[in-house]
């Protein structure tokens, strides 16, 4: 089966997440002499696929089969796909099956390779991958057989194909402070406690906020507030009650811990009540490790372009490898319409994609 043909027949599965619609038995058909582990939990699917060449380094991709719900403004039907002007049109085309389809095809023609290559799928990335990437890791774990290194078939660049690798990827720390204070009549101010009187000069010192001045990887890890509600609606009431909600993207060089300490000292005359949670951890893999400069040499082979590394965006299942000590990169087609109306991509990049992928594990094992 050519690539395009592989391609176009993952697009047509309507896998929403967690549902894999059938394209993991589509897969392992496909990947014949391999073997596989279904790993399902609750709705999820999980799926890893491997094959032992020698004895020496396990390389793997990863990726997932599910996509998000496809929306409205759509030109075309989006789960069956359309060539147009170039491009193909259909959910998925960029996050993330193309990624997907070109690791399958590259790993499939593999004939030999010192050790063991492998290909992680889950069918929850989208949605709250309770039970998706980490429990294939946490498998592997207890079997004695995570990856050395993974590669995470993400959409990636962003205006030119090969244009940009992600090295590691930002954290995210999410707020709910609540403030108390006394509601009362709007014309006795003195007899009431407004908490938006009481918030208001800490404002300058809470909105966009930096924790700290970024580096070479990340940017600065700043706090965005959300969210701000208070009062009743109505003008002679002065509030009792106050609800903000923010978000961190944090660095390497902010935790959880430091923004508690922050709003602690911030906050410590009033009477508040903050809840912290942390869904994601920032990682970064370093630029002179072995599968950096692999990758980023396979892509300047295979485009003619230097990529950048990068730590931008939200977050991925990247996030899992980096929290094993594996080391991990992400690289894939252009993103520019993911999650949007009439997602596309070109099949030269899916072929490019191929061939970065297939130029990778050909030379992993060579000097760098």
């Amino acid at each position: 089966m050519e690539l395009q043909e592989l391609f176009l027949k993952l697009l047509r599965f309507r896998s929403i997440t967690p549902d894999d619609a059938g394209a993991y038995e589509f897969i392992k058909e496909y990947m014949q002499g391999w073997e596989f582990v279904e790993l399902n939990i609750e709705d999820t699917k999980n799926l890893v696929i491997y094959k032992r060449f020698g004895d020496g380094v396990h390389l793997s991709f990863a990726g997932h089969i599910d996509v998000v719900p496809e929306g409205d403004g759509w030109e075309s039907e989006p789960f069956e796909p359309t060539q147009k002007d170039g491009f193909i049109y259909a959910r998925g085309t960029q996050d993330m099956k193309s990624g997907v389809a070109a690791f399958l095809s590259a790993c499939r023609d593999v004939k030999s390779f010192d050790g063991t290559l492998s290909m992680l799928l889950t069918s929850d990335e989208e949605g709250d991958g309770t039970y998706g990437t980490i429990k294939i890791l946490e498998y592997l774990k207890k079997q004695n057989f995570l990856p050395d290194a993974v590669v995470v078939a993400e959409p990636t660049c962003e205006s030119v194909f090969g244009d940009s690798i992600k090295v590691g990827r930002r954290g995210s720390i999410n707020g709910v402070l609540e403030l108390f204070g006394l509601q009362g009549h709007a014309a006795y101010p003195e007899k009431a406690k407004n908490t938006i009187h009481l918030l208001a000069p800490l404002l300058p010192k809470l909105a966009g906020h930096f924790f700290d001045r970024g580096d070479e990887y990340f940017a600065p890890s700043q706090l965005i507030l959300t969210d701000l509600r208070s009062g009743l609606e109505v003008t002679n009431v002065s509030p009792g009650h106050l609800k903000l909600m923010f978000n961190v993207r944090n660095s390497t060089k902010t935790s959880k811990e430091d923004v508690q300490n922050y709003i602690d000292e911030l906050f410590s005359a009033l009477e508040y009540k903050l809840k912290l949670s942390q869904g994601s951890y920032p990682f970064v893999t370093d630029k002179s490790s072995h599968l950096v400069k692999k990758m980023s040499e396979a892509v300047r082979k295979i485009t003619g372009v230097k990529p950048k590394h990068s730590t931008a965006g939200g977050t991925s299942d990247a996030r899992y490898m980096g929290s094993f000590g594996i080391d991990v990169v992400e690289f894939g087609v252009i993103n520019d319409t993911i999650h949007a109306p009439n997602e596309r991509t070109t099949l030269d990049e899916v072929q490019k994609l191929r061939r970065v992928f297939s130029h990778l594990i050909e030379n992993y094992n060579k000097e760098v």
